[in-house]
C-alpha cells in the first residue's frame, strides 16, 4: 500500500494537468508551427515556462486503483501485476482465467 500522501499528490497534480491541459497544447502547437514568428513563439515559450510544473503531463505516475502501489501497473486493468494475480484468482476478474496449454 502506497503512503496516501502520495496517493493524493498524484490525484492533485491530475487535476492540474486537466486545468491546463488546453493551454499547454495551444502553446505547444503555436511553437512547432513553422508559419508563427519569433515573437510569438518566444511569448509562448514564456507563458508555457510560467505554467506550473504540475501542469505537465510527463509529471503522472500510473498507480494501482485499489492499493495505489507505483510499480508493476496493467493499463488494460489499472492494477499492479500483484493486485492483478490475486484478484483474478478469486475470481474478481471477468473473463480472466488462468492459462494452461
Amino acid at each position: 500500500m502506497a503512503k496516501k500522501s502520495k496517493i493524493v499528490a498524484d490525484e492533485r497534480r491530475r487535476a492540474i494537468v486537466a486545468r491546463y491541459a488546453e493551454r499547454r497544447a495551444e502553446l505547444k502547437d503555436l511553437i512547432r508551427r513553422p508559419d508563427a514568428d519569433a515573437t510569438q513563439r518566444m511569448s509562448a515559450q514564456a507563458e508555457l515556462a510560467r505554467m506550473p510544473r504540475d501542469a505537465s503531463a510527463v509529471r503522472l505516475r500510473n498507480r494501482d486503483a485499489v492499493d495505489g502501489r507505483p510499480r508493476g501497473h496493467l493499463r488494460k486493468f489499472g492494477l499492479s501485476r500483484v493486485r492483478m494475480r490475486e484478484m483474478a484468482h478469486r475470481g474478481e476478474l471477468p473473463g480472466i482465467k488462468k492459462a494452461s496449454w
